[in-house]
């Protein structure tokens, strides 16, 4: 249901913008998580906004750097990196919950889509 793109290889320093499209509705009434796992490390959480779009949060490794929006006319919830840095080389992840509460925990979001491989090179 849930398709992430976007990714690739950028130079440190360098931007991307990843995308998560839906099939259906289910991404337009649901809060939004984007989720990174490096090879070796547990999956972790990255960013979340709301089903309206008018809560974010960042986990502080990405605050300033990154920006998670989101388009529901268009099923789209995006996350526009910027001044990358190899630590962010990691395969994200986007999902949905539907409670709020649950957004920043990998362990209680419903629905996932496949990753996408972001690698940032030194």
């Amino acid at each position: 249901q849930l398709q992430a793109s976007g990714g690739g290889l950028v130079q440190a320093g360098g931007s991307l913008r990843l995308s998560c499209a839906a099939s259906d509705r289910t991404l337009s009434s649901s809060h939004m998580g984007w989720f990174r796992q490096a090879p070796g490390k547990e999956r972790e959480f990255v960013a979340a906004i709301s089903w309206s779009g008018g809560t974010t949060r960042y986990v502080d490794s990405v605050k300033g750097r990154f920006t998670i929006s989101r388009d529901n006319a268009k099923n789209t919830v995006y996350l526009q990196m910027n001044s990358l840095k190899p630590e962010d080389t990691a395969v994200y992840y986007c999902a949905a919950a539907r409670y709020w509460r649950n957004v920043y925990s990998p362990d209680d979001m419903m629905y996932w889509g496949k990753g996408t491989q972001v690698t940032v090179s030194s």
